[in-house]
């Protein structure tokens, strides 16, 4: 299309769209979202009178149905960790909270020592949007955890005070290093899935 963007119809739109034979209908439908809110803004503006992209149809989108763990492939990831060192406590804390509690990747690695109840067991969580939630914690996360506690290492900075999963320097541990966490101990199982902290969400669900 070589003309003005005021003079474009839905044709000029569904042309266009056309000729990106490269494109995924998600990637169309991201360009079309696109479009649609800049000829919104030239609506506002008293460019034009009528927005063509409503006229134009968005491709349908299936539903991509994520990576999930079997029982099996769960228990021979957590129980591919060496528990023999206090590095391989806190992995197997890590990885039967994610999956017990169906945490997020953002919530395993901001999780309190002041949330934990593990008496009453569960833990609170501050998830999206502020919002706080109470999560049964079963009693293999919570004898993981008592593990873990035990030989937790010492906070070097006041942000790490109150945080339950630490690196070796004593700081709080990174949504970088679960992911690579995650990753070794699927390898170590031999389980060929790709895996992230999400598919444990996923698979709890």
């Amino acid at each position: 299309y070589g003309g003005k963007p005021q003079e474009a119809g839905p044709a000029d739109i569904t042309d266009y769209l056309s000729s990106r034979t490269q494109m995924s209908e998600r990637s169309q439908a991201r360009v079309i979202s696109s479009l649609r809110s800049f000829f919104d803004w030239l609506v506002k503006e008293g460019c034009i009178t009528d927005n063509p992209c409503d006229r134009v149809d968005s491709p349908k989108l299936g539903y991509y149905l994520p990576n999930v763990l079997s029982e099996d492939e769960i228990e021979s990831i957590i129980s591919s960790v060496d528990i023999s060192s206090w590095q391989g406590k806190r992995d197997r804390a890590i990885l039967e909270v994610m999956y017990g509690c169906g945490l997020r990747v953002s919530e395993t690695a901001g999780l309190k020592v002041s949330a934990l109840f593990m008496d009453e067991g569960f833990i609170r969580i501050i998830g999206k949007g502020n919002k706080e939630r109470l999560t049964p914690l079963g009693e293999m996360a919570v004898e993981a955890l008592l593990a873990y506690l035990e030989e937790r290492p010492v906070p070097t900075s006041k942000s790490a005070d109150d945080l339950v999963f630490l690196n070796r320097f004593g700081k709080p541990i990174s949504r970088v290093s679960l992911f690579k966490m995650v990753k070794k101990h699927t390898l170590a199982a031999g389980v060929t899935k790709e895996v992230s902290p999400h598919t444990f969400r996923h698979s709890f669900a």
